[in-house]
């Protein structure tokens, strides 16, 4: 059943939004592949006035939004990417989400030697950040096959979290993240399923193994970059791990069919 993408809340006047009503104006600065210890570019589209974009199909609007943050360069999925925004949704519909700016995704679909995690600020139209991100050792070598929300399973789980404060714990500087979809990741708190910094993931370790470091199941991140991260999506923003699993896909009440392409 296809589901509305349009958030009811600020999401309405975000800059972005602006954005996508005047194709014409649009215009955005290429990304560049910076390597796994740098901030990605920041990109950004110009704005246009609110009424621009009255009439518009709605699902237009993401697909700009995608074309113009040039996610497709970056490999992300556009299905991880519509996903993505219908969960953002739900969430706010809910009231889950107090950083309602900001949705970051983890695309599965893709290798671990590839930058598979993105951070999208919706409101200004700009990626943050697109960097390198593990998966659980069980969960397969390079890509991430299987999946489970079982306690010492040391499998990634996938779908829908919303991102919790910040502690000092075994892996120093860390992010608490609350897993919203019962029976597929509801136990990530009580896995311990967190985000914090690894060794294992960077660059060198892709050149020695052709593939990151695995984790117990925990989305880690690269150690120079993991305050940046954990500090701008902490405390109530959405996170989506996406993989193209038909079990997921099937089961996951927070996702339709996908409508980009």
């Amino acid at each position: 059943m296809m589901r509305s993408i349009y958030p009811k809340k600020k999401f309405f006047i975000a800059p972005f939004i602006l954005v996508l009503g005047c194709l014409s104006f649009i215009f955005a600065v290429p990304a560049r592949d910076l390597g796994a210890n740098t901030k990605a570019d920041t990109i950004s589209a110009a704005p246009v006035t609110d009424s621009s974009i009255a009439g518009m199909n709605v699902y237009n609007h993401f697909s700009v939004l995608y074309s113009s943050l040039k996610l497709d360069s970056l490999e992300l999925s556009t299905e991880a990417f519509n996903y993505g925004l219908q969960g953002y949704r739900e969430l706010m519909e809910k009231g889950e989400i107090k950083n309602d700016h900001l949705l970051t995704i983890v695309d599965f679909s893709l290798p671990s030697y590839k930058k598979r995690l993105f951070v999208i600020d919706l409101e200004k139209g700009k990626l943050l950040f697109n960097t390198f991100v593990s998966h659980g050792r069980n969960s397969g070598t390079d890509m991430a096959t299987r999946f489970s929300n079982d306690p010492n399973s040391f499998q990634s789980s996938l779908g829908f979290y919303v991102t919790g404060d910040t502690y000092k714990g075994e892996h120093g500087f860390s992010l608490r993240l609350d897993g919203k979809e019962e029976g597929i990741n509801d136990k990530a708190y009580a896995r311990s399923i967190v985000m914090h910094a690894a060794n294992y993931v960077n660059e060198s370790v892709i050149k020695m193994k052709g593939y990151l470091g695995r984790s117990l199941g925990c989305p880690a991140v690269p150690p120079a970059l993991h305050k940046a991260i954990i500090n701008t999506i902490k405390n109530g923003s959405c996170l989506f791990l996406y993989s193209p699993d038909k079990t997921y896909i099937s089961h996951s009440k927070m996702i339709g069919q996908p409508t980009l392409g």
